[in-house]
């Protein structure tokens, strides 16, 4: 059967590629990276590394995703083997599109479950009348399976399976049916919310509600720069990777949905838009919110202290108990606006994780499109379980080697395979054609050199890091298990690579007789 899904129109595909980006990591994450990394001087290297590796990495992946589209290809591996035929290895190497959309889903959709059990918690009122320490718990006792804060077995399990075939209905409607309907809906709801509660924190002032501390406060904290943090390695190291967190790149799924792009169509502008949408909605609204509200009220030592433990902790933990403040009705708005963007950001980014598998399977052995999507839930599934049972340990191993190698080697394996393989010749008109913007010939440079060494001194630098991992001996069995999983995982996709390159084979052979 054809792959004949498409978008619906131009706005449906930013809004969906910029979904793709925006993640629960713009809310949780950029506000502790910078807390930690220098305060306002971590945006000079975030902002050059935006623009030295985060928007080349955007145009080469939808170059590279509508050059394959045109020729009938919609998974990474197809997709590499197409700019160079000759040689095998980089459908093996396209492999990583598909395994770390399947990873990073099987505990990405967990996380995203959380937000709709605490949007469900903040109706019910659950956090009015607890202290710190109780809301704190709470969490706690949310994620262990074996207690309930509802009254419902199993609880985290429930909600996750709600989470699970939500995610994987809204797939099965296609993509201008489905997935384009969701970003049209979610991400100005997103952004609603999110003005919303910028506005509140930063109007908050001292002595309201039990605040101590004015809003400004935190966002003078948080953008006051430290300049000597800028010299250091760490901090362009935390800011390359939070480039790869908030944009997707490196991961596959915008290959896949710019694959469904015409070939004449603009690719140019359509991704700078997205990229800078979610660049505004990580560095003005996300920085607006969790610190200002945090810091108001528990000042700026607790509110350091409590960094240390990741955007979670504040996210999940502090926040509730704070909304509370406010009194039950605004509570109630705030948490249902709070963890409601946060839902929205999570679905938009775990839906596009679920086409590329689509698009392979559709595209290589013939699958109709409501199967593929059920298969893929299926998989998520099976995957996911380990990661609800045995949290955090076998979450924080999917995330690593998932959420945060994979992405730095396919990043840097791509980016050689277009400006080098393929040629930069034929991968600037490749991004030129159809543009709706000049693009500024330097970046012909910075993608055929900085942006390479810039990926090759992220994934040098992370190699001590991967060693320390690899030779931990005190790690707990099911971090050895999800590893051989995760191993696993990725020969199989191997296998049934091979198995759809050999099928091609014999289907040329036949035609061409």
């Amino acid at each position: 059967m054809a792959n004949t899904d498409s978008w619906g129109s131009r706005v449906g595909l930013i809004l969906a590629m910029a979904g793709n980006a925006v993640g629960l990591g713009n809310f949780l994450r950029f506000p502790v990276q910078a807390i930690q990394n220098g305060g306002g001087a971590f945006i000079i290297p975030y902002l050059v590394c935006f623009l030295l590796m985060g928007i080349p990495l955007l145009w080469v992946e939808w170059s590279m995703g509508r050059f394959g589209g045109r020729k009938g290809n919609h998974s990474t591996p197809f997709i590499l083997h197409e700019m160079d035929p000759k040689r095998a290895m980089w459908k093996y190497i396209g492999v990583f599109g598909i395994f770390t959309n399947l990873a990073v889903a099987a505990y990405y959709c967990y996380l995203e479950s959380w937000t709709l059990s605490y949007i469900w918690h903040s109706i019910a009122g659950s956090f009015n009348g607890q202290t710190a320490d109780q809301v704190a718990g709470f969490f706690s006792n949310y994620v262990d399976i074996n207690t309930t804060t509802t009254g419902i077995p199993f609880e985290p399990i429930v909600f996750w399976l709600i989470c699970l075939a939500l995610n994987t209905w809204i797939l099965a409607q296609g993509l201008s049916g489905g997935v384009e309907k969701v970003a049209k809906i979610g991400m100005p709801l997103l952004i609603i919310f999110g003005i919303f509660l910028a506005v509140k924190a930063v109007t908050l002032t001292a002595g309201e509600n039990g605040a101590i501390n004015d809003g400004t406060v935190g966002l003078n904290f948080l953008w006051t720069p430290d300049y000597s943090s800028i010299w250091s390695a760490k901090v362009w190291l935390a800011a390359a990777g939070q480039i790869f967190f908030t944009l997707s790149v490196g991961m596959g799924s915008i290959h896949c949905y710019a694959s469904y792009v015409k070939k004449k169509d603009d690719i140019a502008l359509n991704a700078m838009s997205a990229g800078w949408m979610n660049e505004f909605v990580e560095v003005v609204l996300g920085a607006s919110i969790i610190i200002p509200i945090s810091i108001g009220y528990l000042g700026i030592d607790r509110v350091v202290e409590l960094t240390q433990s990741g955007g979670l902790g504040l996210g999940f933990k502090t926040l509730p108990y704070l909304f509370t403040q406010w009194g039950p009705t605004l509570a109630l708005i705030a948490g249902v606006c709070w963890f409601g963007l946060l839902f929205f950001a999570g679905i938009t980014s775990s839906l596009a994780m679920g086409t590329p598998v689509m698009g392979f399977l559709k595209d290589e052995f013939g699958w109709k499109h409501k199967p593929a999507a059920w298969f893929f839930g299926l998989l998520i599934l099976i995957l996911g379980l380990p990661t609800v049972i045995w949290f955090p340990s076998v979450f924080d191993e999917y995330d690593y080697w998932a959420g945060t190698v994979s992405l730095v080697v396919f990043a840097l394996v791509e980016i050689i395979l277009f400006a080098w393989v393929f040629g930069m010749d034929k991968g600037w008109k490749e991004i030129t054609t159809g543009a709706d913007i000049k693009v500024p010939t330097i970046f012909r440079l910075i993608i055929k050199f900085v942006t390479p060494l810039f990926l090759g001194f992220v994934f040098i630098m992370s190699l001590p890091g991967i060693w320390d991992k690899i030779t931990d001996t005190s790690a707990p069995w099911q971090v050895h298990a999800s590893r051989v999983l995760l191993l696993v995982l990725f020969l199989t996709i191997c296998w049934f690579v091979r198995v759809a390159y050999l099928k091609r084979k014999a289907a040329y052979k036949t035609t061409h007789r």
